[in-house]
């Protein structure tokens, strides 16, 4: 019931008053919504960067306990969030790695202005070990959050690149320091900024006497490279890389050290720094200095030598020839060059080059080594400029690479002209005495035999019979001649025995016989002092000698006993029971070859004995007029 004493003034100023409380109500109410509204919108897109974070967000409690973790823990480590929730986060953690986030966890709970940094290793769901970095902030007093909460990132490949960098940069480092060669690196006004210890043994400095100096300040530059160094230095400057390019130092000791330098500019945090390569070339400088004057020696000597030297090709063609080339033949280069063989070499030395090369050289290029020295060494006739030939004692073998491969062939040749035409003289000389000492022979055996009718032929046949044994044995051709020889006059000695002693055709008595024995000293001395290529004189006087020592008539044995004489034993042994004598009949060959067969080696030498049966039991051998 209205206050009838209240005015309508008093009314109307309440009324307004309700409506300005209700008007402001319904202001509030609506701020409020939209302020509800905004912090769901909110929560909501916080909850949806939590959702989808790439790293890890943990909420922790005082002790450390996992109270809330971000989905993405799965892809990380392959626990679902739900599996860490109430897992001690230190339980994660592997052992060595404990300590320190233990540590670091107790320090985080001290400190609430700032976060807590940490990075630890944790183990995996699968057993392996992931590398994490924390970020945490204490909000344990923060009614809403209540919680240490912790922002977690994988950085294991990260830190497998800083290590692999970090193991590479060690090696290059250690690279560097040990490297074979002097390393520094300079700024582009030439002050150094590095050295490597082998820089330091180059030119003597420690690096500590380099860094911050200028190779001016160091006055490391010999005067005739000041300008060679400036011009490498500006081209750095343009960025330009250089070298090799050779200079001179100076050593701390002032020894002049010849270098080859080369540079290349690196841009280091946006400034240009050179990085160098020195290398001391005093052994290379001395060696080539060794070289020129060995070439100089070299060439000294190919001026003047007068053997001729020169090389082919394996298709023969010449790619270098001496200078003694011209003096003996004549011709120079370039014309050798442009000759075909048969136009250097006469027929018959150009046959036996081809058949050498012809072999050889084919297996070579097949890349066969066909002969490890393949060295020919034979006299060749060779055409002159001027038309006539020369002489040259050749010796030709394979250049071979480090391989073995063959890569050229090496000549060699000594002018023998003037000997060759004093042996061929020398020869047409011996012919001609050979002829003159043969005839001589024939004399001889024909005074022989026109004593001795009944042995008639027989010096003859023995003669051939010694030759043919001779030959069977493989004796030189030289040994062969003198056994025809002696074996032609072996009988001399019987020109001193009485013409009726030799005739007689009846049994010879022992004084008689005695008589007969004398021919071989009689002969000796007949031929003693006759001038002879061979021992004409110590054969006829050993025919008669027998190996035991029971021959005549010195009674020599084995070794004493040339061989030629006991070829002419066995002959004359054979021979002489195989034919007719005056004082008995023949015994017959058959008989004869057991003669020597049955005492080979005792009487006779064995080798001998057998080439002579071969030559009768197995190549048909006979006896001329027996």
């Amino acid at each position: 019931m209205k206050d009838p004493r209240r005015t309508n003034q008093e009314l109307l100023d309440e009324n307004t008053s309700l409506k300005q409380e209700i008007q402001e109500r319904k202001q509030f109410e609506s701020e409020r919504n939209k302020g509800e509204k905004a912090l769901r919108k909110s929560e909501e897109y916080f909850k949806a960067i939590i959702q989808n974070s790439s790293d890890i967000i943990l909420v922790l409690d005082k002790l450390a306990n996992i109270t809330y973790a971000s989905p993405s823990v799965e892809r990380i480590l392959g626990y679902r969030p739900d599996e860490l929730i109430g897992t001690r986060v230190l339980n994660l953690i592997v052992p060595d790695d404990k300590s320190i986030s233990i540590t670091n966890f107790s320090r985080a709970l001290l400190i609430k202005e700032s976060p807590i940094p940490d990075d630890f290793r944790v183990k995996h769901k699968d057993g392996t070990n992931r590398i994490l970095e924390g970020v945490g902030v204490n909000l344990l007093d923060n009614p809403i959050v209540a919680g240490f909460v912790m922002n977690v990132r994988d950085i294991t490949d990260r830190k497998q690149t800083e290590e692999k960098l970090r193991v590479s940069e060690k090696l290059f480092r250690s690279y560097l320091e040990y490297a074979p060669d002097g390393v520094y690196m300079n700024d582009l006004e030439g002050n150094f900024l590095y050295s490597n210890s082998k820089c330091e043994e180059i030119i003597g400095y420690r690096r500590e006497e380099l860094i911050g100096k200028s190779f001016l300040e160091l006055n490391i530059l010999s005067e005739n490279s000041l300008s060679k160094a400036a011009q490498l230095l500006q081209a750095n400057i343009e960025g330009k890389s250089t070298g090799p390019d050779e200079i001179d130092l100076i050593d701390k000791e002032g020894r002049l050290i010849p270098v080859e330098i080369s540079s290349s500019v690196v841009q280091r945090e946006d400034q240009g720094i050179v990085l160098a390569f020195v290398r001391d070339i005093t052994d290379r400088k001395r060696a080539e200095e060794a070289l020129r004057e060995s070439e100089a020696l070299y060439h000294l000597l190919a001026e003047h030598m007068t053997d001729i030297v020169w090389m082919m090709d394996l298709d023969l063609n010449v790619t270098w020839l001496s200078p003694s080339n011209t003096k003996v033949r004549g011709f120079a280069l370039d014309e050798i060059v442009a000759l075909p063989l048969d136009r250097q070499l006469t027929p018959e030395s150009l046959r036996k080059a081809m058949n050498w090369f012809g072999k050889l050289i084919p297996l070579e290029k097949d890349g066969l080594i066909a002969e490890p020295d393949g060295i020919m060494s034979r006299a060749m006739e060779f055409y002159c400029k001027g038309g006539h030939t020369v002489w040259l004692d050749c010796t030709l073998q394979f250049i071979r690479d480090e391989q073995g491969k063959a890569t050229g062939i090496l000549a060699e040749g000594r002018d023998i002209t003037k000997r060759r035409r004093a042996e061929e003289e020398l020869q047409r000389t011996l012919e001609s005495l050979r002829k003159a000492f043969g005839a001589t022979v024939q004399v001889m055996v024909a005074a022989v035999e026109s004593r001795d009718p009944y042995t008639a032929g027989h010096q003859l046949r023995v003669a051939d019979l010694a030759r043919a044994i001779a030959t069977e044995m493989g004796l030189s051709k030289d040994k062969i001649e003198s056994i025809r020889m002696a074996g032609s006059i072996h009988d001399i000695g019987k020109l001193s025995i009485p013409a009726e002693i030799l005739s007689k055709p009846t049994r010879l008595s022992d004084i008689e016989f005695s008589l007969i024995k004398e021919h071989s000293q009689k002969g000796y001395e007949m031929l003693k002092d006759v001038e002879s290529p061979w021992p004409l004189a110590q054969i006829v006087y050993q025919h008669h000698e027998r190996m035991d020592g029971s021959g005549y008539p010195r009674n020599l044995k084995g070794n004493a006993i040339l061989m030629e004489a006991l070829i002419m034993a066995v002959a004359d042994v054979v021979e002489a029971m195989a034919s007719h004598r005056p004082y008995r009949p023949t015994v017959g060959l058959h008989a004869a070859l057991e003669e020597i067969e049955d005492n080979a080696g005792t009487l006779y030498d064995a080798d001998a004995v057998d080439a002579c049966l071969r030559l009768f039991r197995e190549k048909g051998f006979q006896l001329a007029g027996a």
